[in-house]
């Protein structure tokens, strides 16, 4: 789009001291005489920028007429292109990309090194080890990213806990990223309900000409009346030394306390759901629940019902 060429174009004339019509021309893959076209329609809006003839020559933007940088520190502009790269990561969207050119196209000349430094010295992958990028996957999310800003309701086959399928049809609010996995708050039509749906258990998704209330809450408003209505549950954990390094990798290290024969012992609460019940059987022999009673008869019965497998194998 123009409006974007003519924003890039200014960008790079605030932190180079001058640059010629053939360079512009060659980066945004344009003739000369657009790249005059848009910088009569820049100065148009009020931006001086003044042109230079000769074999240095070229155009810039008059010195006391230049935005201060200061207005974004170096910390500033790495985090904005950290929120950037990770969306991106999902979405792959080009005008994202373009946004991060121009984040990285106000970085002073001096800084330059070290914001190319940091980016070199961390990487955030949100895919386990030896999982590999699921192009089904970042496809349902740039559907469902799609119909949440355009405010279209959709349709899928989802599967339950039990793996149940049902058909849903919901008004899609917004895409929240926990625990590793991407979930769908929205407006459930069959339950008429808010409700979150997991992103990996969705199946045949449409999306849909009808649209949402826009009378419905935000997550964020969800969220905080929810919070007085849900009452969490205290839960006792003792782990072996053996699982140390997931523990704490888990758990709050306030909840951690390490007693005298290296176990763990984790005082910590929970909104009690499948979810906890699954992660206490992910430690397998090397974790008990000490409390409450309900959940410790309830993994206690799990267990037997996973050694009635092998038990019954030949």
């Amino acid at each position: 789009m123009k409006i974007n060429r003519l924003l890039a174009i200014v960008v790079i004339l605030l932190n180079r001291e001058k640059i010629s019509a053939s360079e512009l021309a060659e980066k945004f893959e344009v003739s000369v005489r657009t790249i005059y076209r848009d910088i009569d329609a820049i100065n148009l809006a009020g931006i001086p920028i003044v042109s230079q003839a000769g074999n240095n020559g070229g155009f810039y933007i008059i010195d006391n007429y230049k935005i201060n940088h200061q207005l974004l520190t170096l910390e500033d502009m790495i985090s904005i292109i950290e929120a950037l790269k990770n969306m991106n990561r999902f979405l792959e969207d080009k005008n994202i990309e373009v946004a991060i050119e121009k984040v990285k196209n106000i970085v002073p000349k001096e800084k330059k090194e070290v914001f190319d430094l940091h980016f070199d010295q961390m990487f955030v992958d949100t895919l386990p080890w030896g999982f590999k990028k699921c192009d089904e996957e970042n496809l349902k999310y740039k559907i469902i990213h799609n119909a949440v800003e355009s405010k279209n309701c959709i349709a899928f086959d989802y599967r339950n806990s039990k793996s149940e399928y049902n058909w849903r049809k919901v008004e899609p609010l917004t895409l929240v990223f926990k625990g590793f996995y991407w979930y769908l708050f929205s407006f459930c039509k069959l339950r008429n309900d808010y409700r979150f749906f997991k992103l990996s258990r969705m199946e045949n998704l449409t999306v849909l000409d009808e649209r949402i209330n826009e009378n419905r809450i935000s997550y964020k408003e969800y969220i905080n009346i929810n919070k007085t209505k849900e009452v969490p549950t205290k839960v006792v954990l003792k782990f072996s030394k053996k699982v140390r390094y997931r523990v704490d990798d888990c758990f709050d290290k306030n909840d951690i306390k390490i007693q005298e024969d290296g176990s763990i012992i984790v005082d910590t609460y929970f909104l009690e759901d499948d979810w906890v019940y699954s992660m206490i059987l992910s430690y397998g022999e090397y974790v008990e629940v000490l409390e409450p009673n309900h959940i410790r008869e309830i993994i206690k019965n799990k267990y037997k019902k996973i050694n009635n497998i092998y038990s019954n194998m030949t």
